[in-house]
């Protein structure tokens, strides 16, 4: 029989939050459901997940797939920033409903785009919400669904971090902006306007601190907002001198830090739909925004937190972006020491 308390959906396990709170779940003990709209049968049990088919724009399918679980974790969002003013709530409203029925817990990973500069630099847990951009808007409007839910009986739970990096991180501002997916590091394209700080966080982290306040929920109230103090890269270079040790360090050539290309966004925007979406998130590179709250580490004991240029180097080796060791091929699986993937 499936028990209850240990069983999860994760929407969104294909992608990189969702993919890392899942395996992070199965880890822990928690038998893991998941959907995907193109499902074949060697997906049924890939990664030791249960997947289904199905897509979170189908309230039927999310209510079917959240059936007997605890907890649903809201991790997907629209490919390459695309159609966020008409998926984006749908979608949500869906996991609600679902959640509602079964008497489960809704965490959804946060974001900063819900907040406006009146709420810079340090953004407390209880900065009120007024974003400045439509994205921001939507993701305001989603924490707002789940407060008044929340009001209704279901427990919601919030974390919000700053710009995920990681070995599976692959639609991030490090992995997309900083350096090349699959590529030798030879230059570091650095966002941040000189001397900005800016806020990141460490996917593994993250996961690890969501599986524990899953597991920490009857010590949590009916809504909560938690916030995630990661890496503060308080310079704006921090961030791109770390990789340039860890490459350094690997492969015995330092590579460049040059000033990212905002210029090359601004022309190809009105072509390129996610070009068009970053440069709208360009505000928060030019100013410091700075995550600030104690009760993830007052409720974990401690926030984990993975040492920076160890976790570079993971992200990068994950990436595709360094050589690995002879013993790291070793310790690969059969089929990806080989040279084939292995399944993921």
């Amino acid at each position: 029989m499936q028990d209850k308390t240990k069983t999860a959906l994760v929407l969104g396990a294909s992608g990189g939050i969702g993919g890392e709170v899942a395996r992070q779940l199965r880890d822990a003990g928690w038998q893991v459901v998941a959907l995907k709209r193109r499902l074949t049968a060697a997906d049924a049990e890939q990664d030791g997940l249960t997947w289904r088919r199905g897509d979170a724009l189908d309230a039927e399918a999310v209510r079917a797939a959240a059936r007997g679980c605890s907890v649903i974790v809201h991790a997907v969002n629209p490919p390459g920033y695309r159609d966020w003013d008409r998926v984006v709530l749908p979608m949500l409203d869906h996991s609600i409903a679902a959640a509602c029925a079964e008497g489960a817990t809704l965490l959804l990973p946060g974001t900063v785009y819900n907040y406006g500069p009146d709420a810079f630099p340090r953004l407390a847990e209880d900065a009120p919400q007024r974003p400045m951009t439509r994205k921001g808007a939507i993701r305001a409007e989603m924490e707002a669904r789940m407060r008044r839910a929340s009001d209704d009986g279901l427990q919601a739970i919030i974390v919000r971090a700053g710009d995920f990096f990681g070995p599976h991180a692959r639609n991030s501002w490090f992995s997309q902006g900083m350096v090349r997916i699959g590529k030798p590091v030879t230059t570091i394209a650095n966002p941040p306007a000189p001397g900005v700080g800016h806020q990141w966080s460490y996917l593994p982290d993250v996961a690890r601190a969501m599986v524990g306040l899953i597991e920490r929920r009857d010590r949590l109230p009916a809504f909560s907002n938690l916030h995630m103090t990661g890496h503060w890269d308080a310079t704006g270079r921090e961030m791109a001198e770390a990789i340039q040790r860890v490459v350094a360090r690997r492969t015995g050539r330092a590579p460049r830090i040059t000033a990212f290309p905002w210029w090359l966004l601004t022309l190809a925007s009105p072509f390129v739909t996610t070009f068009r979406e970053m440069r709208e998130m360009r505000y928060l590179w030019q100013q410091p925004v700075q995550l600030a709250g104690t009760r993830v580490a007052e409720l974990l004991g401690r926030e984990p937190h993975t040492p920076l240029d160890d976790a570079v180097e993971a992200a990068l080796l994950g990436l595709g972006c360094l050589p690995p060791s002879p013993a790291e091929v070793a310790a690969l699986p059969h089929d990806a020491a080989s040279g084939t993937p292995a399944a993921t």
